[in-house]
């Protein structure tokens, strides 16, 4: 309560980014805070050696920890060398591994907090209350619902769990999330699974009821008029490939190219193409009413391909007072070219990367995740990273190194969430999954410098006070070294600070349980549910407390508080300001 600084509109003209350190040390522990030498001490401080510099320095933050046993014999033939050398790489190894060991226990402490969030597919797996308290215990931050599989009684039965929990958790919180199916193409029913190989000729048709071992139905009547001769069509994203080579008015004859075993109700893709049909099928509609009755806090509405489809569904939501955000799901070859638009048009982006690498080129997905992530920082929209995440943990307890790579690449290129599918919701080892995407997301963001602002985010707020003050803030707490306190009753606030991004953790209270709900899904966000005091002064008391508490901040610890956002709290609308307080 000592220091207060308030900073006024008037004073952003002259105002300059500030260098602000990265954050890094608060999240390491004490033994790894090491003396480093310097790395640069021949060169100037400047440019590509600060960058060298600090890049090595993380390298030497860790070897640095695993002790080398010092060589004592003094080798008198080549022989002798090579024999020292094995043993003291012998010894330098096994410190490292006892290093390992230890960080484990790091960065899976509960206590450190985790900016990027987790979202989990409730399933077979999943949906008991023991496994969804474990769950969140673990770190799941989104629940989500796939309408692809289940039924409204099993999804209602998951719903009630999710809610329970938040009443029952006043220091965590889970945010639901509905998955709509979509306009998917599936293969029809089968007698038994049929494998087919190379060179074989296959058919599908229109026709419905047909299941032998040389055709089988879609049930998609417009598949004839949308695949081409020399198209290639794709099983279940790429797991078995077909080669068009004529059709007929119900039927499509292909060349078995990649063979496999095909079985009953398979979903299909056209490489480079997009299915003729609706974004929202009358499945979704019935869906969509199943969640505004239930009031999921978000829907990721599949293969969007315009911007037409989300003012289509956020008007009807209007029309139902509902307060739910709409999420896109980016997997259709059509959506590429509207990309701008319709993420303009949404409350955030899912890179679904099954389905885009099944309509597009593979080798263009990792360009378009990272185009898609960029896109909705620039907006000040979220966005999430799906599809494959840990997917060996389905069916084996660790998961591929590969894996590891890819949820560190969605964390350092800006993912508010990263997405388990089948891991959590049908596979062996829901809660070990969820363990590795989470220690894994924790230490990666301990090597990512703070306060970087994202290009253009002026243009998504353009004019508005408050997002001056949330770079502001995001600098100060950057270089203070603090987390942020904000209280907001719409989340705007919030959001706009975890688009900066700033090293502290975002404390957002507010007087709202959806929106406390809803702000699950942002980086770096921590919601906290608090009834606001018409006194300023009391409620600023109350939330420092709270966070006292609960071991969220420690005594005599600084915070950043700001006061700003489209709603005034407790001052005028003109007046914005940040405040940093002693707890």
């Amino acid at each position: 309560m000592a220091a207060q600084v308030v900073a006024a509109a008037g004073a952003a003209a002259a105002a300059r980014p500030l260098s602000g350190g990265s954050g890094v040390d608060g999240l390491r522990p004490p033994s790894s805070r090491l003396q480093l030498g310097t790395c640069a001490s021949r060169e100037r401080w400047s440019g590509a050696a600060a960058t060298r510099c600090r890049r090595d320095s993380q390298v030497v933050a860790v070897i640095s920890r695993a002790p080398r046993t010092e060589a004592e014999v003094l080798p008198v033939s080549p022989d002798d060398d090579a024999a020292v050398k094995e043993e003291a790489n012998f010894q330098h190894l096994k410190a490292i591994q006892q290093l390992a060991t230890a960080a484990n226990g790091v960065w899976s402490k509960p206590n450190v907090r985790r900016k990027t969030k987790i979202v989990c597919t409730i399933g077979p797996s999943t949906n008991t209350r023991e496994m969804i308290w474990k769950l969140a215990e673990t770190g799941m931050n989104v629940a989500r619902l796939n309408m692809s599989h289940g039924d409204h009684a099993s999804h209602q039965k998951v719903i009630d769990l999710v809610k329970e929990y938040n009443t029952s958790h006043a220091d965590n919180v889970i945010a639901i999330m509905l998955d709509t199916k979509g306009p998917e193409v599936r293969s029809g029913d089968l007698p038994q699974p049929i494998f087919l190989e190379s060179g074989q000729e296959f058919t599908f048709t229109i026709k419905r009821g047909v299941g032998t071992e040389t055709c089988v139905s879609v049930n998609y009547d417009d598949f004839v008029n949308d695949v081409e001769v020399g198209d290639m069509l794709l099983v279940d994203g790429g797991m078995m490939s077909f080669l068009v080579k004529s059709k007929t008015e119900d039927s499509v004859k292909c060349e078995v190219i990649d063979g496999g075993e095909l079985k009953s109700r398979r979903h299909l893709n056209v490489r480079g193409k997009s299915a003729t049909l609706p974004s929202i099928t009358d499945k979704d509609w019935d869906d969509i009413k199943f969640g505004v009755d239930n009031q999921v806090d978000y829907y990721a509405v599949s293969f969007v391909k315009d911007a037409q489809v989300v003012h289509e569904l956020k008007d009807y939501l209007r029309s139902c007072n509902a307060d739910i955000h709409v999420i896109v799901k980016i997997e259709s070859a059509d959506s590429i070219p509207n990309l701008h638009s319709i993420i303009t048009a949404s409350d955030g982006a899912m890179v679904a990367r099954g389905d885009l690498g099944a309509e597009l080129p593979i080798e263009e997905v990792p360009l378009l995740q990272e185009e898609i992530i960029r896109m909705c920082r620039s907006m000040g929209k979220a966005v999430i990273v799906a599809t494959n995440m840990l997917e060996s943990m389905i069916v084996h307890p660790t998961p591929t190194r590969a894996e590891v790579s890819d949820i560190a690449i969605a964390v350092r290129e800006g993912a508010d969430a990263v997405m388990l599918s089948g891991e959590t919701a049908h596979g062996k080892f829901p809660l070990k999954a969820v363990k590795v995407m989470h220690t894994v997301a924790l230490r990666t963001e301990a090597t990512i410098p703070g306060g970087e602002t994202p290009a253009d985010l002026g243009q998504a707020f353009k004019n508005h006070m408050s997002e001056m003050f949330a770079y502001h803030a995001t600098m100060m707490s950057n270089t203070l070294r603090t987390s942020i306190v904000v209280f907001t009753r719409t989340g705007f606030m919030a959001i706009l600070l975890s688009h900066y991004r700033p090293s502290g953790t975002i404390f957002a209270f507010t007087d709202e349980e959806r929106v406390r709900q809803r702000l699950a899904l942002y980086q770096g966000i921590c919601p906290v549910q608090m009834d606001f005091s018409d006194d300023a002064e009391k409620t600023f008391g109350d939330a420092l407390s709270y966070l006292l508490k609960h071991g969220m901040v420690k005594e005599g610890e600084e915070v950043a508080l700001v006061q700003s956002g489209k709603q005034p709290i407790w001052r005028s609308q003109s007046t914005h300001n940040i405040q940093v307080r002693r707890v």
